[in-house]
């Protein structure tokens, strides 16, 4: 990325980081007034994302998240008048607003609906697949990702593409993660068994994480993006002086990916925490190690893509516990005063794990 802004407008902060030549930005909206009933905070946070987009481009990407979903949802979907992939979750800004929203952006791109799931957006001469809000609603966390992943699949073919060949990146947003994440576990392994994902190929990067949805009977939902084009290509990261292979354990993802094309490389990095090379939780009870920790793994990995923080548009920081946001706070302010991110309540998948994170880098 090239710089970073932030603006405020009007009781919403925007942060904004944008790639060297300004045709790709990053920017995470969050209310500073969080006394505002959450009417007030929607209407402030719309008007501001009407102005980013106005400002930086077609948007690729819109994720809202929020303190309540059953009772927000509604409410967000009638006011965000935009026809783009958009991911509605259930997971508190831990800033104390009742929303926040990360909009990716891109000059030119030509975004269109393929179906009530699935986005086409096509830039630097690249074709993205978007798939996005997909709620499981009939039987366990098992079945629901099977169903999932299955009509991600389906949705795939349609466009000539394959889940093995062209998806790059999943979010698994799972209720209940302590209780529901095994069957997400063992749902995306018999898919993968299926589509000769395995050790030999490849997996998919992801981040598996607590959220919610605004409806009840949903255990787990979906968010991927798969690409295709000429001369793209996926290269999976691994980080292996610090990470150990996820399916040692029983889990199965890459712990990153480069999406390379000839005029852009996109970095993704999966939810990633407090782990060494051996798959064991480093600094259990201790948020300040475990957080240091974690950003130690995330750097080895954006080594291993060739870069940096420095080229880091945005960042996820998900919490187990909510007691523990000023101490990550302080720690994210002062090493990345002006990078786009925001820091929720989610759960980890294993209990000893008190805090995650993503991100995405831009080459």
């Amino acid at each position: 990325m090239n710089y970073t802004c932030s603006v405020f407008l009007s009781k919403v902060l925007v942060r904004t980081a944008r790639r060297r030549d300004g045709a790709e930005s990053f920017s995470f909206l969050t209310v500073t007034d969080t006394g505002l009933p959450f009417s007030d905070q929607l209407d402030t946070i719309t008007s501001a994302l009407e102005n980013v987009t106005e400002r930086e481009g077609a948007p690729v990407l819109v994720r809202v998240f929020l303190s309540d979903p059953a009772g927000q949802s509604d409410a967000v979907r009638s006011r965000i008048g935009l026809d783009c992939p958009l991911s509605i979750i259930g997971q508190p800004p831990l800033s104390g607003a009742g929303i926040a929203v990360l909009v990716w952006c891109r000059k030119g791109a030509q975004v269109s609906r393929l179906s009530d799931r699935m986005h086409k957006v096509e830039s630097d001469g690249t074709c993205e697949f978007w798939y996005t809000g997909g709620v499981g609603a009939d039987g366990d966390s098992f079945a629901q990702t099977v169903g999932l992943l299955d009509s991600l699949s389906a949705e795939l073919r349609r466009e000539g593409l394959t889940l093995q060949d062209n998806c790059a990146r999943t979010w698994l947003f799972v209720k209940d993660i302590d209780s529901n994440y095994q069957g997400v576990v063992e749902g995306r392994n018999k898919v993968f068994d299926d589509h000769n994902l395995t050790t030999d190929t490849h997996f998919i990067a992801s981040t598996g994480i607590q959220g919610f949805t605004g409806n009840p009977q949903s255990n787990v939902m979906l968010d991927a993006v798969s690409v295709c084009g000429p001369d793209v290509n996926q290269r999976y990261l691994y980080g292996i002086t610090h990470l150990n292979r996820t399916s040692e354990y029983g889990v199965r993802f890459e712990r990153g990916v480069v999406v390379e094309s000839p005029k852009v490389d996109r970095v993704y990095i999966s939810g990633t925490a407090s782990i060494d090379n051996k798959g064991r939780i480093m600094y259990e009870g201790d948020i300040v190690r475990q957080t240091e920790r974690m950003l130690e793994n995330v750097e080895v990995l954006l080594s291993e893509a060739g870069c940096g923080f420095s080229q880091v548009g945005m960042m996820i920081v998900y919490l187990r516990n909510r007691t523990d946001y000023e101490a990550v706070k302080r720690i994210m302010d002062s090493r990345f005063a002006d990078c786009p991110r925001v820091i929720v309540h989610a759960p980890v998948c294993r209990p000893g794990w008190l805090v995650e994170m993503e991100c995405v880098a831009i080459l």
